[in-house]
């Protein structure tokens, strides 16, 4: 095992657009318009723009990674070694969710990308549980969950027309200051998920808050979550 990279590969792949979606040249689209069949289930939840990150089981070990599959204690960015420090202070919780062999994919809101948020929640929000390549359906992912990690607001179950869905849904469910990036569109049929793609609204700028590159504004946290970081933040430190 690449003691860097534990998975061998990415934690997490990209995910295609859907037609008509605000993409970047190298990004993947679908190529036809996405009927849902009789028997589909889907589920429009809301996008969230920060970093993508996942927390692997190996054994009794709990590894935080980034998208690509390093560790975050690695991270040269400070947001991805606190990641690290954060999965551990909550490693109990972790562990009741994850068997050995999967991981929980998520996104890290500690700092403003294209969307400035104030959370009403902690800035961890679990997307996905997978083993290998196979994800868990939703109903299921949350059922495992139990409440225990926030998820994406659901905005509908059913196909939409997503341009009309993101002009009602205001500023979404999880203190965006603005109007959300976007949608993530999942198909499922017999609790099997056969799709994942998503929908960037065509006038979102990716990266809005970025300075040369880089994370500078942070979100706006709860009390208990500045409180938190704050004493990693200074772990860290020690340690550095």
């Amino acid at each position: 095992m690449d003691a860097r990279r534990p998975l061998g590969h990415p934690a997490y792949g990209r995910i295609p657009h859907l037609p008509g979606s605000r993409a970047g040249a190298d990004d993947e689209h679908l190529p036809r318009t996405l009927t849902p069949g009789p028997h589909d289930t889907v589920w429009v939840q809301e996008k969230l723009d920060g970093t993508n990150v996942a927390v692997a089981r190996v054994g009794d070990d709990l590894i935080a990674l980034n998208r690509a599959g390093y560790r975050a204690r690695d991270s040269r960015r400070l947001q991805g070694r606190l990641f690290d420090a954060w999965v551990h202070h909550h490693a109990p919780r972790f562990l009741a969710v994850l068997q050995p062999g999967e991981r929980l994919i998520g996104e890290w809101l500690l700092y403003a990308h294209g969307t400035h948020y104030h959370l009403p929640h902690e800035p961890f929000v679990a997307l996905d549980l997978m083993r290998g390549h196979e994800r868990t359906p939703l109903p299921d992912l949350h059922r495992r969950l139990r409440g225990g990690f926030v998820t994406p607001h659901l905005h509908a179950h059913g196909a939409r027309d997503l341009a009309a869905l993101h002009a009602a849904c205001g500023h979404g469910g999880h203190g965006a200051r603005t109007p959300p990036e976007g949608f993530i569109y999942r198909v499922e049929r017999a609790r099997r998920v056969l799709l994942v793609a998503k929908w960037v609204q065509p006038a979102y700028v990716t990266g809005a808050h970025f300075q040369d590159g880089e994370v500078v504004r942070p979100n706006v946290l709860r009390a208990e979550d500045d409180a938190l970081l704050a004493r990693l933040r200074g772990t860290l430190h020690s340690l550095a």
